[in-house]
């Protein structure tokens, strides 16, 4: 595995295995699929993206991300990191600002056309070359790629809208997003909260404390795909939001009284 990171561009390659990535995306990514294929999991479902596809996720969301090799083919991709201040800097620099605030979907495929194609195949030398991305050329090639986006009108306020996540039903989002593994902080920010007032919506809403609550309902999720669905307790932990077997089985025997590998 191969993971080259300078400034905002990072060039990945592996040529065996399975990735994941940490669920929270704090920034916007434009993410060019070089070869193999990457899959991305929501409560809504999960889409695959084959290589040569390029996609657009958006910043303050929680997604699983899969990368996967293609049978003798390994998985490479150029991802570019557009963050908040080197946007904040364009905006500024050239006086752009959204119209609005964004509301449309959280991850685009943007067009591969031959000016994207052009750009991605002028990044492709440097994953042999790495000492030639300097931090000065990253950011020349940052900017390019704000340009190209900007091209798109819809894309002026998905990059710009720089407001901060309003305050959203506690309840119906911690359902739905449980299993991801992710720092209480970031659930805080994810629902526009800071952490002292989601701690305090959190008992609130549940009765119980956040630490306590995931913990016992990713438990619970864990039972129901063990005992009716027939899976392994080593296929389910991470996917329930432990980051480890052997803190599952302790919390699994503790909670339920019975070994998961005896259901």
């Amino acid at each position: 595995m191969r993971e080259l990171v300078q400034q905002n561009i990072v060039l990945f390659s592996s040529k065996t295995g399975e990735f994941t990535h940490d669920p929270f995306v704090s920034e916007h990514w434009l993410v060019f699929i070089v070869s193999g294929f990457s899959e991305i999991f929501s409560p809504e479902g999960g889409i695959s993206y084959p290589a040569e596809t390029l996609v657009l996720v958006r910043k303050n969301q929680l997604v699983k991300t899969v990368k996967k090799t293609d049978g003798e083919k390994p998985f490479m991709s150029i991802s570019i990191c557009i963050d908040q201040q080197t946007l904040k800097k364009f905006s500024a620099e050239y006086d752009i600002k959204a119209d609005g605030v964004y509301s449309g979907e959280p991850n685009i495929r943007i067009e591969n056309d031959e000016f994207m194609k052009a750009y991605f195949n002028s990044l492709m030398p440097y994953f042999s070359q790495p000492e030639k991305l300097t931090p000065i050329l990253a950011q020349i090639k940052t900017a390019e790629i704000i340009e190209m986006l900007l091209q798109k009108p819809a894309m002026k306020n998905f990059l710009f809208d720089f407001s901060e996540p309003h305050k959203i039903d506690l309840e119906e989002y911690m359902n739905r997003y449980f299993s991801y593994n992710v720092p209480i902080t970031q659930f805080a920010q994810l629902t526009g909260r800071s952490i002292s007032s989601f701690k305090r919506d959190f008992t609130k809403t549940f009765n119980a404390t956040p630490e306590r609550w995931l913990q016992k309902r990713r438990l619970e999720m864990a039972y129901f795909l063990i005992a009716q669905k027939d899976r392994k307790p080593s296929d389910v932990y991470l996917e329930v939001g432990f980051e480890n077997l052997s803190h599952f089985s302790t919390a699994f025997k503790k909670e339920f009284g019975v070994n998961a590998s005896l259901l």
